[in-house]
């Protein structure tokens, strides 16, 4: 059976804002964007190919379009035309009876899925063997209606490791920067973020204070020195 293509965790960001997407990539830590309808819906009247197509121009990842048909033809049609737009293009179906057969369909094509709204490790497993590349958890979902979100990442991963499954696990529905580091400890191979989340879990108040000290020290260093450097 084939193996997972990596032992680290990866940041996707959660997006389908071109400026957010541009910004996270700046810093140097994305590795791959999922969309889907309501983000698409804010991404400025743009059609849904323009829109991908100028995110795989920014990320060298998989990049996440999500389909919206219910029955496994009409996903399968969406899947072959979102297929042919970017060879980055991973296609989101929903964590169903039919998603799961269009999985199985598209693996046999070549062309890899995202199977999103899993709310159960039975869920995941199923993905799994129908042949999805990603399986998406949503923890923060869960969260809210007093389940542990987490406990799902942690039960599919022990699950997928017990039995060599390759499918990527997928941290999504992610709340807050404590999901983030919840799901690398929980052996997520991906945690996909919004951005105003990924910019909160960069900052930290010691790092600005300690930044503004060196700075207030080095003036006044240059000042008693006449800003000699040697």
């Amino acid at each position: 059976m084939e193996s997972k293509e990596q032992t680290f965790m990866r940041i996707f960001l959660d997006t389908a804002d071109i400026d957010e997407i541009r910004e996270a990539a700046r810093w140097g830590i994305l590795s791959g964007v999922t969309t889907n309808p309501t983000l698409m819906m804010k991404s400025g009247g743009k059609s849904h190919e323009a829109v991908i197509r100028e995110i795989a121009e920014i990320v060298d990842g998989p990049i996440s379009a999500e389909t919206i048909s219910l029955d496994t033809e009409g996903m399968l049609v969406e899947a072959r035309r979102f297929a042919k737009w970017h060879p980055s293009v991973v296609v989101k179906v929903p964590s169903t009876p039919n998603g799961w057969a269009a999985v199985k369909q598209l693996k046999q094509e070549g062309i890899r899925t995202n199977v999103t709204l899993c709310f159960s490790a039975n869920q995941a497993l199923f993905a799994a063997l129908a042949g999805a590349y990603i399986i998406s958890p949503f923890v923060g979902r869960l969260d809210d209606i007093s389940e542990d979100g987490m406990q799902v990442v942690r039960d599919t991963v022990e699950v997928y490791r017990k039995h060599n499954l390759p499918t990527l696990v997928l941290a999504a529905s992610i709340r807050h920067p404590l999901h983030i580091i919840d799901a690398a400890k929980a052996g997520a191979d991906i945690a996909t973020v919004p951005f105003k989340v990924l910019e909160l879990a960069a900052k930290h108040p010691l790092t600005d204070k300690g930044i503004d000290s060196f700075l207030k020290d080095w003036q006044k260093f240059t000042e008693e020195t006449g800003g000699r450097q040697a």
